[in-house]
């Protein structure tokens, strides 16, 4: 596992089916919470079903109450601070979805913005795309979540939402 910068990252462009082909790639949607564990954990199934690689995204930013993100602003403290949590949030979730193994196809990847645009520029690169059905900023009662729903309508490739916690 790695984080973006990482050794691995770039890897997926490298992995190969066992008749030459680009191995197809599944990208995962990852906040920490029980329902993004049990979608890594149907991503990586899936993936070792069909010779995919997966790469679990976590996306953050700075919430914009009143007014713009400041982004590029925030003291190096800070950003680092919020960067490592961000960091063991997705640490947590692999261990969470495979223990202390987890598998050599799955990439991990932080990016900052919002979370559904983020996952809807991902899966431009994707083959397929999942999510849990809501995370944490799910209110209570919806069956699915706002980030799974926009990136059903909005995704440039298909999009499985994995209902159920890990």
């Amino acid at each position: 596992m790695a984080a973006e910068g990482g050794p691995t990252e770039g890897r997926i462009a490298e992995d190969r089916t066992t008749d030459g082909h680009a191995a197809p790639r599944v990208v995962v949607g990852v906040d920490g919470s029980a329902e993004s564990v049990g979608a890594l954990k149907w991503a990586a199934d899936y993936a070792a079903a069909t010779g995919a690689t997966v790469t679990a995204v976590l996306s953050w930013h700075y919430p914009a109450a009143v007014g713009t993100a400041p982004v590029g602003v925030a003291p190096k403290a800070v950003s680092d601070e919020v960067r490592d949590h961000m960091e063991q949030t997705l640490e947590k979730a692999l261990s969470e979805a495979f223990g202390t193994a987890t598998p050599d196809n799955v990439t991990t990847k932080l990016a900052y913005g919002h979370p559904a645009p983020v996952l809807v520029d991902e899966s431009r690169q994707a083959d397929l795309l999942v999510v849990g059905h809501r995370g944490h900023g799910a209110f209570t009662g919806m069956l699915v979540g706002s980030v799974s729903m926009h990136c059903v309508t909005n995704a440039a490739c298909p999009v499985v939402v994995v209902r159920g916690r890990a």
